[in-house]
């Protein structure tokens, strides 16, 4: 009599869990914060022309900024002596007091493809606070650089379009591909 108990709900049970199981697989996306406190990172090199920090990043991965000339750059993963170098905006600025790090589960667990960080940038003349760019970032071995501008404050959705921005990373060739500017751009 356990038989058919089995046949009848155990098999059916179990062609449903491994029917559904390629839905379970399908990729997506999420975001994890962490505070991007200068004070919290260690000092790997200082002088009168910049610094550059070694700072906690999401789960330890790795994240270095730097600092020259009145502007911010980061830099992420294990191997950073490849990719762009310092790669930054144009007018002075600093950098917001968190990173959203954007996530995918492709690979079956979650894992940090690209990054948002909101830039404070200078006005060219006064130099007073003028403009807040989000500048997502992909994160790629080999290939890591900035992929997309939007203008804070020009678009009431800015975060949305940052994170559908960050959601492509991967597709970007950071040695042939342009920084896609998204939406209205009013920032310097």
């Amino acid at each position: 009599m356990a038989q058919p108990v089995i046949r009848n709900f155990v098999v059916p049970a179990l062609l449903a869990v491994l029917t559904a199981s390629p839905v379970l697989a399908q990729p997506g996306f999420t975001s994890a914060y962490t505070d991007l406190n200068l004070d919290d990172c260690l000092i790997l090199e200082a002088d009168d022309f910049g610094a550059s920090w070694a700072c906690p990043g999401y789960r330890g991965y790795p994240l270095m900024v730097r600092e020259g000339d009145l502007r911010f750059s980061l830099s992420y993963g294990f191997d950073l002596g490849h990719g762009p170098g310092f790669q930054t905006l144009p007018p002075f600025n600093y950098l917001g007091a968190k990173l959203e790090w954007r996530l995918s589960n492709a690979l079956g667990r979650w894992f940090p493809i690209a990054t948002i960080v909101r830039y404070h940038t200078a006005h060219p003349e006064t130099g007073e606070d003028y403009g807040q760019v989000l500048v997502v970032t992909q994160i790629e071995e080999g290939n890591s650089c900035h992929i997309a501008y939007i203008d804070a404050r020009a678009n009431a959705n800015a975060n949305e379009l940052a994170r559908e921005a960050a959601d492509r990373a991967g597709d970007f060739d950071c040695t042939a591909d342009e920084v896609e500017i998204i939406g209205a751009f009013e920032a310097y």
